[in-house]
């Protein structure tokens, strides 16, 4: 890779006497834009006190704190800075100028506001926040550049590991791709599962860190590719290994060494910022962006007239009548919605004409009737877009639900496994015609759902879920023509299985896709969870394993994936249903979405992401969980002391069992357990009982929302239990989270800190 991680890391090398010197100064992640909120805060306290007339000794005291606080921190932030520098001789001096400077303006902003033992502050011989009116503003701008350039900096040292980290996982896989014995490669392949736990570590922070949802979804489908495939190219290289004679083999193995490197090299472009060639990335635009944007436009004309022309209109109607053409040519649309479609295609062309002739005559002739006419136009053109998108959303969404529905007893890749076992070529052959056949229609059925995904990152979900159908399912036929041409071995077999898994996995991914596409349509949001990947002295040193307790390797993972995404798909169950409640500071509905989220944080541990970094941590997790479920059945057994009805008994019946339930995840987490081999048991066990947890939810919640709604009074018998969402930061998911960094200052959108300085120094 021809880029640097210097130059991506959005410093400007002009000199940083001041914010606006430092033009090219960009922030890219959660943890550095964060640690400046207090320091932007402290500072804009000071410059609003300079100009005030009411001077109390209390306000003057006021001010002295806030200056000597803020000298404080940045002394703290300055060590810390110091101590990077430190480990990292290639940024030291910069590290060191930046920090000096930091030093300097903090030193400045607390002699100036020495002035708490002044009297008269103006008549003073002494320089204070009072008399020098700009120095304060010019001291603040400095200290706010060279703090923001030293976390910058810092920043650079977390995109070199990654790319330190690649470069290594590269070189050992070469190493693997080169092989022939089975002796080297299980020592060389030891080395490079290391390796990739590391990357994964790296590169999970650094996801969970970006402050664009966009990169944030493209490192995830990079670090989904990367952690399938490893699984893969541990038994596809096996298998070669195994029959090195075999070509099919040969093109199974080469095709998952193929498709990891792309993954390594997109995951860089991320990180860097940057494209191969310095090429930009031009995705492909979806007919939801599309008629969004269309109707903005249209929507502007209320406020004027001229901003565009019919031209610029016309063409972009024209954009999104050709991507519906997807629709109406797919194989694999209805009929009913093709027609739908070309109606509504038609009837949006007469509504722009009709837009564009009133909205001609109103820039001639600005007439009352002519501007209500106007409304009426523009209220129709938005009507008309509004039922096409709602048109392509059902014809797009209701074959995947049917595609998924059909596809999932996996009879095909039954009988590819049966027919590869018995060697038997012909059936092959026919089965993998079949196989080729369900890609197509699922890959048809992934660029449709892009086009009706709703956001950014969903789109690059349905583009990665596209990827992943078009790479395993030639990946699977190879796999199987090995088997069959090899139907004894073991290996053979197992690789196959392998693949097969992960095409179920990708099955399984596109139902939650569905859901979250029809969630964002329905104007439903899943709650955003952050994690802060800023470096701190000795953090992400070669020697990761002295710094983290127990963690899953890859393979565990890899065992443990499946039983991972079948929580996650609780959790949106009992989400949706917590969401039909009208209460929502309904205590039951308070616990559920506790419960809910704390399974999310054990869902993602599977995955080896989120705030859950080590099995400790998860099984502490594991025992909230749980005693938050013994809130619920009181929950539960309070509001069925509240009602008479039929169903009581039945509600009663289900809410005893989760009492025991949780008693025995608690019995569970808190076993004390040595070894490797036992700790997964542990961990496979926790996850177990609390998808058992959940699944007992999915059937209380209906019930309990039933007799909610027949007993309407029910309403007002059941006290609002205290926001858990507060309490779960503090003792639920990040108790155990590790120390996030040393002493920093923490920050909100520094883009309009900074526009208040400039216009404060203005004045």
């Amino acid at each position: 890779m021809a880029t640097s991680p210097c130059s991506s890391s959005g410093v400007s090398s002009s000199s940083s006497s001041g914010l606006g010197a430092d033009a090219g100064l960009e922030i890219r992640t959660r943890s550095v834009e964060q640690t400046l909120v207090p320091l932007v805060s402290q500072i804009t306290t000071l410059i609003n006190h300079k100009d005030k007339p009411k001077r109390s000794d209390k306000t003057l005291q006021a001010i002295q704190r806030v200056g000597q606080a803020v000298n404080l921190a940045v002394g703290r932030f300055v060590t810390v800075g110091e101590a990077i520098a430190n480990e990292n001789h290639e940024l030291k001096e910069e590290m060191s100028v930046a920090c000096i400077e930091a030093r300097r303006a903090g030193e400045t902003i607390a002699q100036l506001t020495d002035v708490a033992s002044l009297d008269h502050p103006e008549s003073d011989s002494h320089i204070t926040i009072f008399t020098d009116k700009t120095g304060v503003v010019k001291a603040a701008r400095l200290l706010l550049s060279s703090v923001t350039k030293v976390l910058v900096l810092a920043d650079r040292i977390v995109i070199k590991q990654i790319i330190t980290s690649r470069n290594k996982v590269l070189a050992t896989m070469e190493q693997l791709e080169k092989v022939s014995s089975f002796q080297e490669f299980v020592q060389i392949f030891s080395q490079f599962g290391n390796e990739m736990v590391e990357f994964a570590h790296l590169t999970g922070d650094r996801q969970n860190d970006l402050k664009d949802e966009k990169k944030k979804a493209r490192m995830a489908a990079s670090r989904a590719v990367l952690e399938k495939c490893t699984m893969m190219l541990l038994t596809a290289s096996k298998t070669c290994l195994r029959h090195p004679d075999c070509e099919s083999a040969r093109i199974n193995k080469d095709g998952v060494f193929h498709r990891m490197r792309l993954a390594l090299e997109q995951v860089i472009e991320i990180v860097t910022d940057s494209r191969p060639n310095g090429e930009n990335e031009m995705a492909p635009i979806s007919i939801y962006s599309g008629i969004k944007e269309f109707k903005n436009k249209v929507e502007g004309l209320r406020e004027n007239l001229y901003f565009l022309s019919k031209e610029n209109l016309s063409t972009m109607l024209e954009v999104i009548l050709e991507h519906t053409e997807d629709f109406t040519d797919s194989a694999y649309t209805s009929h009913e919605h093709r027609e739908h479609i070309l109606e509504l295609s038609k009837q949006a062309k007469m509504e722009l004409e009709q837009l564009v002739s009133v909205w001609m005559q109103a820039q001639n002739q600005k007439t009352k009737d002519l501007m209500e006419d106007l409304e009426v136009a523009i209220l129709k053109t938005c009507q008309c877009m509004n039922e096409l998108k709602r048109e392509v959303h059902g014809a797009a969404t209701s074959l995947a639900a049917d595609l998924l529905k059909y596809h999932t007893d996996h009879m095909v890749l039954k009988a590819l496994k049966i027919t590869g076992v018995e060697g038997n070529l012909e059936a092959v052959a026919e089965y993998t015609c079949k196989l080729s056949e369900q890609k197509e229609q699922l890959v048809e059925m992934c660029r449709l759902l892009r086009h009706v995904s709703g956001t950014e990152p969903l789109e690059i979900t349905c583009i990665h879920a596209e990827d992943t159908f078009q790479v395993t399912g030639p990946q699977i036929i190879s796999a199987v023509e090995t088997l069959a041409l090899h139907p004894s071995s073991k290996i053979a077999k197992e690789n196959l299985e392998v693949f097969c898994e992960a095409w179920e996995s990708q099955l399984s991914d596109m139902s939650m896709l569905l859901r979250e596409i029809n969630d964002v349509f329905e104007g439903r949001r899943g709650e955003k969870r952050v994690y802060l990947s800023l470096p701190r002295p000795g953090k992400h040193n070669a020697n990761l394993k002295a710094l983290k307790p127990v963690k899953l390797d890859t393979e565990e993972q890899a065992k443990i994936a499946k039983l991972g995404l079948e929580l996650h798909l609780l959790t949106s169950d009992v989400d949706s249903e917590t969401e039909k409640w009208e209460d929502q500071e309904n205590e039951i509905v308070q616990h559920g979405q506790g419960m809910s989220s704390m399974a999310y944080s054990m869902y993602l541990f599977t995955r080896g992401e989120g705030l859950l970094k080590t099995t400790q941590d998860l099984f502490h997790q594991a025992e909230i969980f749980a005693t938050e479920g013994m809130k619920l059945a009181s929950a539960f057994q309070a509001f069925s002391d509240q009602i008479h009805d039929d169903d009581k008994p039945l509600l009663l019946l289900e809410a005893e069992k989760l009492i025991p339930m949780c008693k025995q995840l608690q019995v569970t987490a808190k076993a004390s357990v040595q070894g490797k081999s036992a700790i997964f048991t542990k961990v496979d066990a926790c996850i177990q009982k609390t998808k058992n947890v959940m699944t007992l939810l999915c059937q209380l919640l209906p019930l309990c929302s039933k007799l909610m709604r027949k007993n309407k009074a029910g309403n007002g018998y059941l006290k609002p239990a205290p926001p858990w969402r507060e309490d779960r930061i503090r003792t639920g998911t990040n108790a155990h989270a590790p120390e996030r960094r040393a002493e920093t200052f923490g920050i909100k959108s520094l883009e309009n800190h900074v526009t208040n300085m400039t216009f404060l120094e203005s004045k």
